[in-house]
């Protein structure tokens, strides 16, 4: 057939009045658009079987993998091949009194047949990717860096066969070569190669998922991982800006990992008021019928005193020395009162660790620290818990005949020269 389409084009010249020595040269020319026109043609064709059929059928089915390697255009990136070994099988007819076209455009299309392969497996390779995301067990084993390994090796192996088929020489040659090549890619790839071993690193050890909140000090990153790819991680901040860090940085340098607090019950409060240590003093009669009034702790108190009273009469200590008997002090009742306030909260997850301690005293009074777990694990109902919380313990610490240390300001000093002055004034 293609002999015979070879004849009438030959005819067709002949009859043009074409001079004899441009006969071939034309022939091989028409018959060349003709192998593009065809082939291009094939390739709507295989491409409109993809669009029609395998879309119509993708739909059909229940799995999604179907759908994504279509989204993914593996399939569309296949039906270049059609085009190519089309012409590839035409090419030496249609050139055949010209043998160095032959071998040039054979070997076009020797290289674009490879493209071709790895365009399709790169695809294939981002259909595996998207597919794996599905799944859950992709935000605990994020599997971005292996494929981008993939594809690097994919491109070594390509540039090789390129330059294998340009020169004419076997690509096992060139692999062999590429040893000595090896120090050299060891420092342009050096990034790339710390990487993935960070990355095999933090995979392996479940150290990092994406979704993750993370803080870093060192970066000044404080967000959740959105993207783990082999060089980099991309982190979001609390305040939505992008912080892009090296993937080895995570492995050699410390970072904390929330993912704990996330996936425990509660999120922990932490923090101490410091006390005026000149406020603290044993409780008189009065003070405990005060505290009494208190309905969280009046159980307590009233136990506590029967407990004191009965060892001062076990050790026969008389009561009216301060200093040899027991005593309930404020700073000791507050703290109880603490301990009956969180409990009755709600929002405090009393299973988890949970205390009111002193601290040891400073030149800034006697802290009084809370640890303690919210419920509310989230930024803003965290801050909400642990804020309502301090608002009634500075509120209620007068109540307790206490004090907050504060260092004196501007106006305290102010507050003090007025009242010096007084006995001045009345003198005058």
């Amino acid at each position: 057939m293609i002999k015979k389409i070879d004849q009438i084009i030959g005819e067709f010249i002949g009859y043009l009045g074409v001079p004899q020595g441009w006969n071939e040269l034309i022939s091989s020319f028409i018959e060349f658009l003709l192998t593009l026109i065809i082939s291009y043609l094939l390739f709507l064709l295989f491409r409109k079987f993809i669009n029609v059929v395998l879309k119509s059928i993708a739909r059909k089915t229940e799995s999604a993998w179907d759908d994504i390697l279509i989204e993914r255009r593996v399939f569309n990136r296949l039906a270049y091949l059609a085009p190519v070994y089309l012409a590839y099988f035409l090419i030496p007819t249609v050139f055949e009194p010209f043998p160095d076209l032959v071998l040039f455009f054979l070997l076009v299309l020797r290289v674009c047949t490879i493209i071709i392969v790895m365009l399709v497996i790169l695809a294939f390779l981002n259909a595996v990717l998207a597919i794996y995301q599905q799944y859950e067990i992709s935000k605990s084993r994020p599997i971005k860096g292996y494929l981008q390994v993939i594809k690097i090796v994919v491109y070594i192996l390509v540039s090789i066969s390129i330059i294998s088929v340009l020169i004419g020489k076997s690509a096992t040659l060139l692999i062999g070569g590429f040893g000595a090549f090896s120090a050299v890619a060891m420092l342009v790839f050096k990034d790339s190669l710390l990487g993935l071993v960070a990355g095999v690193q933090l995979t392996a050890n479940d150290m990092l998922r994406t979704g993750d909140w993370i803080t870093l000090p060192k970066y000044d990153v404080d967000g959740t991982v959105i993207d783990i790819t082999l060089t980099t991680i991309k982190i979001q901040n609390g305040d939505k800006t992008i912080s892009t860090i090296p993937a080895y940085s995570l492995f050699s340098d410390s970072f904390r990992n929330w993912r704990g607090m996330e996936e425990s019950g509660g999120r922990r409060i932490k923090r101490w008021i410091n006390i005026d240590m000149n406020s603290i003093s044993f409780c008189t009669p009065e003070m405990i019928e005060k505290f009494k009034q208190f309905q969280s702790i009046s159980n307590y108190i009233v136990e506590k005193e029967e407990q004191i009273k009965k060892h001062n009469a076990d050790v026969s200590i008389d009561p009216m020395h301060i200093v040899n008997s027991r005593r309930q002090t404020n700073i000791g009742i507050f703290r109880a009162y603490l301990m009956a306030y969180l409990q009755n909260r709600q929002d405090i997850n009393i299973e988890m660790t949970f205390m009111v301690r002193q601290l040891q005293p400073t030149e800034t009074g006697l802290p009084i620290e809370i640890i303690a777990f919210s419920k509310e694990k989230t930024f803003a109902g965290y801050e909400g818990v642990q804020s309502d919380i301090f608002d009634h313990i500075l509120a209620v610490i007068p109540e307790f005949d206490l004090r907050v240390f504060q260092n004196p300001t501007g106006n305290d000093f102010m507050a003090v020269g007025r009242v010096a002055s007084i006995p001045d004034q009345a003198v005058k």
